[in-house]
């Protein structure tokens, strides 16, 4: 017998209230990996599609004001 198991749908951050600067790089860092610091997509952030792109535009922010590093 299969049994299936639904996983529960992620929540966007954002939509449910979570303020997202590039100035608080605690939040930003949990939009990039730990290996390469590369932008991490939709499926693993949990994100919507506008807020997925703010998020980016924030990382981006954060690295050209040296916060957040391009390449670890």
């Amino acid at each position: 017998m299969a049994e299936f198991f639904r996983k529960k749908k992620k929540v966007c951050p954002m939509c449910a209230g979570k303020e997202v600067d590039y100035k608080n790089i605690d939040v930003i860092s949990k939009f990039v990996s730990k290996d390469k610091a590369k932008i991490l997509p939709r499926r693993v952030t949990g994100c919507c599609a506008e807020h997925q792109r703010f998020a980016a535009l924030q990382v981006k922010r954060a690295r050209f004001m040296a916060l957040l590093p391009f390449v670890k």
